[in-house]
């Protein structure tokens, strides 16, 4: 009598092992699948080699692809579609014993930030209400995030942005939300960061953080940040990772709590150099700024590939 043990292992036997199997789905802004539209699907090897290059329907594709078991499985995947941004993830790594799964988001070119308003907010995410309520009154907190949507929505966006990435983050004791104390509200909050006055011990809790392999520090911080004496980058995913500097000159005294200015902010890349040469030197060539958009895509990107929660800020982006 064959038992079913025996059965699964014959037909892992019988099973080819030069193929991969793939599934790519496309998602929008609103971090559900787009539905009713052809876009076009390219997928290259470790080695550069074009693997598929045509159009497929939205949401889902399921690919069989050839499997080496070396480098060359390091698939790069990119999404092109009308009306839309390209989006792309690398390595996405080929293997004959599970399915590789890839989940793209696409924003429309049109599509703007949808904001909930104060009270929604206060109802759908009390930790970052009380976030954003620290150093001031309940009133106090929500003039500031009505004027930052009527007058700087993307800074509005940066700021829930770094809030959602940040409360994820969990150090020896707390998350850094936990930490500040004070947000400052003035030009200094921007598209790309903000600045705080947080409990000064969040320097030491990330500096254990970056022991155990959480945070890389960050070499001459003032180079990019200046007056910085420390600056961490979370090393989590390739791309959109925290990246927390500290100004320790800069104290202030907060409810009786020694603090430290904070600067958080959101890179595209991981790698320095990267960082320097995609994304410094041309937002210094053209005054530009990190985009909130491109963020909010590649850490939801990012994170659908580590198999972490949702990256879920309390906007979307839609038409």
């Amino acid at each position: 009598m064959v038992t079913k043990k025996a059965k699964k292992s014959a037909a892992r036997a019988a099973a080819p092992t030069d193929k991969a199997t793939m599934v790519v789905t496309l998602y929008d802004g609103t971090r559900e699948p787009i539905e009713d539209q052809d876009f076009l699907i390219r997928i290259f090897d470790g080695f550069q080699n074009q693997l598929f290059d045509d159009f497929k329907p939205a949401p889902t594709t399921v690919f069989s692809l050839p499997f080496h078991d070396n480098l060359q499985d390091n698939c790069i995947v990119v999404a092109t579609g009308k009306g839309h941004v390209d989006a792309g993830f690398s390595p996405v790594k080929l293997s004959n014993r599970a399915v590789a799964t890839v989940d793209l988001m696409l924003l429309d070119d049109k599509a703007d930030f949808k904001f909930q308003t104060w009270a929604a907010l206060k109802e759908s995410d009390p930790v970052i209400s009380s976030f954003i309520s620290v150093g001031g009154t309940a009133a106090d907190a929500e003039a500031h995030y009505d004027n930052l949507l009527e007058t700087k929505p993307a800074a509005l966006a940066s700021l829930l942005n770094l809030a959602t990435a940040m409360k994820a983050i969990q150090l020896p004791n707390n998350t850094p939300l936990d930490y500040f104390k004070e947000i400052l509200w003035d030009e200094s909050l921007a598209q790309d960061r903000f600045f705080g006055y947080a409990d000064k011990s969040i320097v030491d809790q990330v500096r254990r953080a970056a022991m155990e392999g959480e945070f890389r520090p960050e070499p001459n911080p003032g180079l990019f940040h200046p007056d910085a004496t420390s600056s961490f980058k979370q090393v989590q995913f390739g791309e959109a990772n925290v990246q927390l500097t500290f100004h320790e000159k800069d104290i202030k005294t907060i409810g009786g709590i020694d603090c430290i200015k904070v600067e958080p902010d959101i890179d595209y890349f991981q790698d320095l150099g990267a960082h320097t040469l995609l994304e410094v030197i041309p937002n210094s060539i053209t005054h530009g700024l990190t985009d909130p958009k491109k963020v909010y895509v590649l850490r939801w990107i990012a994170g659908r590939h580590a198999g972490v929660p949702e990256f879920a800020p309390p906007y979307t982006i839609s038409t």
